[in-house]
């Protein structure tokens, strides 16, 4: 899966714990202005690809830019953002992919999580009909080349738990995100990566 639609399960993190009346686009809006940093665990599968696994992580992340991706099983791999580069590593190949963050991130959903310029001049926001008791909003990238088309994302009671991205291809990836802390403390280093010995660097 691309880093672009990896990372945009931090489009959604975590916004205040008070029940509110508004709309899944107002809520996302209160989540972009009051939560700075956030922890949790995520799932994500390709939904309708026959033997697709499920994969399973933690995430942390931390404005403006700064963010990490941990998948654990089935397999493990890590993506991470100092807020300046991205990078991918991959343990089994012993290989690490950094990009810039903007070449990276550019207008995908993981925008919204970075602030990284206006929201509205990034994506059109607009509300979707309420289903399984959930808000849900659709977010359309304006840029032509976000690689993906769509991405559709759930709030219960302000809490943002799912995510649908529809990539450009036509799949539909399924992110559901529990255990989220807003606003958590994070280490000084958590965003810090140093590839290990041996590792092969390659720099796009």
């Amino acid at each position: 899966m691309k880093i672009k639609h990896i990372v945009a399960a931090f489009v959604v993190a975590l916004s205040p714990m008070l029940a509110s009346a508004a709309d899944a686009p107002a809520q996302l809006r209160q989540f972009i202005a009051q939560v700075q940093s956030a922890t949790g665990q995520f799932t994500q599968q390709k939904i309708g690809a026959q033997g697709a696994a499920v994969q399973s992580g933690d995430f942390s992340f931390q404005r403006p830019g700064k963010f990490k991706w941990a998948v654990k099983k089935p397999y493990e791999q890590l993506i991470v953002s100092d807020g300046q580069r991205v990078y991918q590593f991959d343990p089994d190949l012993a290989q690490v992919t950094e990009r810039s963050v903007d070449s990276s991130i550019g207008a995908s959903p993981a925008a919204i999580l970075f602030g990284s310029g206006s929201l509205d001049k990034a994506f059109e926001i607009s509300a979707r009909p309420g289903k399984d008791g959930l808000d849900w909003l659709r977010a359309k990238p304006r840029s032509a080349d976000a690689g993906f088309t769509h991405v559709d994302i759930a709030f219960d009671r302000d809490l943002p738990i799912v995510l649908e991205l529809l990539d450009s291809f036509g799949q539909t990836t399924r992110i559901t995100l529990s255990n989220i802390t807003a606003n958590a403390k994070l280490p000084p280093d958590e965003f810090r990566f140093v590839p290990p010995p041996g590792t092969d660097v390659v720099k796009m």
